[in-house]
């Protein structure tokens, strides 16, 4: 057996009833315990400052994160990928470092960086690509299997994966973002449906900051098919060669089933990310950030953030309105 997967008996119990929530939660709770890198992540975690900015029917909070600059400022270039020992392989996890194992393929690892209350990095088993095309039943899978507590979600390779090389969802508190709370109305006020049936209700939203697709359906079968005929719609228009650019968040309840929310890219980074000198702004929006907490960790930037950074930031990153209605019509064809 690999020695990062934890054979500790009150997470084996769990395990033994497919109860991965549970087993996760309680590796969260020994692992802030025997790994000190992990409690001091959780500490400082305790101590950041917060803001709130109204918009439309939403809001968008910002997290002054400082342990999280490695990942907001992370090199993602092919070259710098190539002189790195990849963080998600086994070899290079910390020596403290435990998991556990989730369907034979994937390892569901606590993130000593966190941004919720409960964070985790799950990582594919082997060293593979970050990629969503053939990975999103996974997708749907942990985010049932993990649905008691916590929301799962996907950065894209050129959006927001600090590993692009390397396969990986992460897992993290529900009802944190304020988009967990804030869809029904969002979907009310700026969205349409494009299609609507006894398995599967399909959304489009524009809320004048995100652009965004959802899915609903308790019928993983349906979800497969509508987000296959998404993936090629969205590849006829995508500029980017291995991948349309997108940020996925995956809720499950027991009731309704799954709620997928599809952020519609056009960038990694604002163009104020790359200005030299006092213009310069270290933001790199990910799934979280569009979920509605914007992650700065320089305090420069916290101080400076304003409401139309927070707007030129994602008109910048979001997907232009001619293809997304372009995305839009496809789908309802």
């Amino acid at each position: 057996m690999s020695k990062i997967i934890t054979i500790d008996p009150d997470i084996r119990n769990y395990l033994n009833e497919n109860n991965f929530a549970d087993a996760a939660k309680t590796l969260l709770q020994k692992q802030k315990k025997n790994w000190r890198q992990l409690s001091e992540g959780y500490s400082s975690l305790e101590k950041i400052e917060n803001k709130t900015f109204p918009f439309n029917g939403f809001k968008i909070e910002v997290q002054h994160n400082p342990g999280r600059i490695a990942s907001s400022s992370a090199k993602v270039d092919s070259d710098s990928i190539k002189n790195r020992d990849c963080f998600l392989c086994e070899e290079n996890l910390p020596e403290e470092q435990k998991g556990i194992l989730y369907n034979n393929e994937f390892i569901i690892l606590c993130n000593p960086f966190p941004i919720f209350p409960e964070h985790f990095t799950v990582s594919y088993i082997k060293h593979n690509p970050q990629e969503i095309k053939n990975s999103f039943s996974s997708l749907l899978l942990l985010a049932r299997d993990l649905s008691k507590y916590y929301t799962v979600f996907y950065n894209g390779p050129k959006c927001g994966a600090s590993a692009p090389d390397h396969l990986h969802f992460q897992a993290a508190s529900k009802n944190f973002m304020p988009i967990d709370k804030e869809f029904d109305r969002l979907k009310k006020e700026h969205g349409e449906i494009l299609s609507g049936s006894k398995n599967l209700t399909a959304g489009i939203i524009d809320d004048g900051l995100r652009r965004f697709i959802s899915f609903e359906s308790n019928e993983i079968e349906a979800l497969k098919n509508v987000f296959e005929n998404f993936y090629e719609i969205y590849s006829e228009i995508s500029t980017n060669k291995n991948e349309p650019m997108m940020n996925i968040l995956a809720y499950y309840e027991k009731v309704s089933g799954w709620q997928i929310i599809i952020f519609l890219r056009e960038k990694h980074r604002p163009s104020f990310y790359f200005d030299k000198g006092e213009d310069n702004f270290l933001w790199s929006p990910a799934a979280v950030d569009l979920g509605g907490i914007c992650i700065i960790p320089l305090e420069k930037d916290f101080i400076k953030i304003s409401k139309g950074i927070i707007i030129t930031g994602f008109n910048e990153i979001t997907i232009s309105a001619d293809k997304f209605s372009f995305i839009k019509n496809k789908l309802k064809k």
